[in-house]
């Protein structure tokens, strides 16, 4: 037999408090002294206490459940729906993932669709990706935040798609010596490749330096075709890649074509992903704090339905600088180099 599942009774009596003061923690009702919240807290958490969200919604009308809108189920940002997921639980949320293209049964459904989502009374907050309303809101019951760093295809937008840590890019390798730069860009209808590849050039363009562009995909293929395509004689000695996983390929070419990075030629890529901190050497890289904006998002759904006074906003960039080992000095002679494949 399964076992029994506790009851908030016996939370209360582990706390040493009613289970009325309990049911206040869990509505986040505040009021509480900081050692009864945290004597509710330790209880909750040795005891591994769910609250039963259907007995809950039937005495408050509340349902206990968020829906989380994006516009399609495929290429999410999994890193920040997990910040939302987990803030929400600790808020003492359930939370549902809905796909817009087939919310509330309507394959196709306009931008706008969080409203049929929002009136559909099973939700007592609705936060969507890409489109929503341009402030919270309250429709009827339920509140509604848009995660404004996303766009319908879900491209980065805002201060995700902020490309001005690539200056600090440019200017550490130019503080190293190098003088010649490679920018494998991302794709143009992406504003955060764009944002990225303007800077480049800009801050290349003020600090006197030579600099090229390429334009890639995201993928590893288009970092290393890029660096393979070099001529024999190529000055550059430092590659600026639109992400890791092209600062990956270019890491690849360059082992091909008989460079050692980063004695011979320095990388930097953008994401932070796990790949890169395993590669040999390590990749230089921008981590993107994305977690932050699921926290932030989820902390305002839940103030407005709570009807509270939202937290401020964190001031401090999304991005943070990562040089690692992929990069170095540029070499005071151009080794010899093998020429391109083919």
């Amino acid at each position: 037999m399964p076992a029994k599942k506790p009851t908030i009774y016996e939370v209360a009596a582990l706390a040493g408090v009613s289970h009325q003061t309990v049911s206040r923690y869990l509505r986040g009702n505040g009021g509480l002294r900081p050692d009864t919240s945290e004597r509710v807290e330790a209880a909750i958490g040795q005891l591994n206490y769910r609250p039963n969200l259907i007995a809950r919604s039937m005495r408050t009308r509340r349902t206990g459940r968020l829906a989380l809108l994006v516009p399609s189920t495929t290429g999410l940002p999994l890193r920040l729906i997990s910040a939302v997921v987990s803030g929400a639980h600790d808020a003492g949320y359930a939370v549902d993932l809905i796909g817009r293209e087939g919310a509330a049964g309507a394959p196709g459904a306009g931008a706008d669709h969080w409203q049929d989502v929002a009136d559909s009374g099973e939700f007592e907050g609705v936060l969507t990706l890409g489109s929503g309303p341009h402030t919270p809101q309250a429709t009827g019951t339920t509140a509604v935040v848009a995660v404004t760093h996303y766009d319908d295809e879900m491209r980065t937008r805002g201060a995700l798609a902020d490309g001005a840590v690539c200056g600090q890019i440019v200017r550490a390798l130019a503080d190293l010596g190098h003088r010649h730069f490679l920018h494998v860009s991302g794709p143009a209808e992406y504003a955060s490749a764009r944002n990225r590849q303007q800077v480049f050039l800009e801050t290349t363009a003020e600090l006197g330096l030579s600099a090229t562009v390429v334009a890639g995909d995201w993928k590893g293929r288009s970092g290393h075709d890029a660096v393979m395509g070099l001529p024999r004689d190529t000055p550059v000695t430092a590659v600026v890649a639109g992400n890791d996983h092209s600062g990956l390929g270019a890491m690849r070419a360059a082992v091909e074509r008989g460079w050692r990075v980063p004695r011979d030629l320095s990388v930097f890529g953008w994401d932070d992903h796990d790949c890169g901190r395993f590669s040999t050497p390590t990749l230089s890289t921008v981590a993107n704090d994305v977690e932050r904006q699921g926290r932030e998002a989820v902390q305002r759904l839940v103030a407005l339905i709570r009807g509270e006074e939202p937290p401020a906003p964190d001031p401090r960039s999304v991005h943070t600088f990562l040089p690692r080992e992929s990069i170095g000095p540029a070499p005071v002679k151009r080794p010899r180099l093998r020429p391109p494949h083919g």
